[in-house]
C-alpha cells in the first residue's frame, strides 16, 4: 500500500457540490421542500441561470443545462449509483429565544438557517415519502452485527439521493496490516414500498 500522505493540499472543508438540471425552478423546489435546503445570494458575476442552495454545512449549485434534451434522466433506482447521502437526526435541535419574531437553531455565522421538522428516525423518512408520493427503494446492509438502513430516490434529473443512518458504523482509518476483504460485508437485502423494513423489536 503506498504512503498515505496527510492533507497534502492542506483542505480545509467540502465546500458545495454543483449539479447539473433541466429546469433550475423544479431543482430549487426540490431540494428545498423534500431535503430542506435554503436559497442564498448568488455571485451577480455569473451569467449563466443557476441557483445557489446552502444547508447542513455544504452548499448546492444547480445549474442550468443549456439543452436539456442531452441530459439522461436515469429511471431505475440502483444503490449503486453516484449519489450523495443524508442522515437524518435523532433528536430536537435546541432552540434559541424568539429573534425578530423567529426561533432559529444556533448555527453560528448561518443565522439564515431555519429550524425544519425533520425527523428522528429512518421510519418517520419512510413516512414522509410515502406522503409526498415520491419513489424510492429500501436496502439493510449489516457489517459485524451493526445494521444500516438505506433510503434511495431521485431528484427531478435522475440524480441519487440516500437517506441513511449510517453514522451507527466506526469510522476506522485503514492501516496496512489491518485491511479486510470487501466480501466480508454481508450482502444488502433490498424491499420495495410495500414491504416492512425497519423492525423495532
Amino acid at each position: 500500500m503506498k504512503e498515505i500522505i496527510e492533507n497534502p493540499l492542506n483542505l480545509k472543508s467540502l465546500n458545495h457540490f454543483s449539479l447539473l438540471c433541466q429546469s433550475v425552478e423544479e431543482s430549487v423546489d426540490f431540494y428545498t421542500r423534500i431535503l430542506g435546503f435554503i436559497p442564498v445570494k448568488r455571485p451577480g458575476y455569473l451569467d449563466f441561470s443557476g441557483a445557489w442552495l446552502f444547508s447542513y454545512g455544504i452548499g448546492l449549485h444547480l445549474l442550468q443545462l443549456e439543452d436539456s434534451d442531452k441530459i439522461f434522466k436515469k429511471t431505475e433506482i440502483n444503490p449503486k449509483d453516484n449519489h450523495i447521502s443524508f442522515q437524518p437526526i435523532r433528536s430536537l435541535v435546541k432552540v434559541l429565544p424568539h429573534r425578530k419574531g423567529k426561533s432559529l437553531p444556533h448555527v453560528p455565522g448561518h443565522d439564515l438557517v431555519r429550524l425544519r421538522n425533520w425527523c428522528e428516525n429512518m421510519e418517520v423518512v419512510e413516512k414522509k415519502l410515502k406522503e409526498m408520493e415520491i419513489e424510492y427503494k429500501r436496502q439493510r446492509v449489516e457489517e459485524g452485527g451493526i445494521y444500516v438502513d438505506q433510503l434511495f430516490f431521485h431528484d427531478p434529473d435522475g440524480f441519487m439521493i440516500e437517506i441513511c443512518n449510517c453514522d451507527v458504523l466506526p469510522v476506522i482509518p485503514i492501516v496496512e496490516d489491518m485491511v479486510q476483504p470487501c466480501s466480508r460485508i454481508h450482502a444488502p437485502r433490498v424491499t420495495t414500498n410495500t414491504e416492512s423494513l425497519f423492525n423495532c423489536e
